[in-house]
C-alpha cells in the first residue's frame, strides 16, 4: 500500500474501479467489513500503512474487479514512494 494507508485518494480510485463491475465488493479491516463501492464506508475503516485488508467480490465478473483492484493495490494507487 502507499505511505499513508487507505485514505481519500485510494478509496476513491477503489470505488471508481468497483463501480465498473456489477458484483459486489466487501473489504474488512479486523473485525470491521464494508461496502467496497461506499467511499464514505471505506474511509471508515480507518487503515493506515501495513493494516491487513481482507477483500471479496462475489458475482459474475468477480474475477475481473479483483484483478482491476490487485493492479490498484500493486501500484500504490498511485502514491508508491520512489
Amino acid at each position: 500500500m502507499n505511505s499513508q494507508g487507505l485514505h481519500a485518494r485510494p478509496c476513491h480510485s477503489i470505488v471508481s474501479a468497483a463501480r465498473g463491475f456489477s458484483s459486489e465488493l466487501t473489504i474488512r479491516s479486523g473485525t470491521r467489513e464494508v461496502n467496497g463501492k461506499s467511499i464514505l464506508e471505506l474511509m471508515t475503516l480507518n487503515a493506515a500503512k501495513g493494516v491487513e485488508l481482507e477483500v471479496r467480490a462475489c458475482g459474475g465478473d468477480a474475477v475481473g474487479l479483483m484483478d482491476a483492484l490487485e493492479e490498484l493495490f500493486r501500484g500504490g494507487f498511485g502514491e508508491l514512494e520512489s
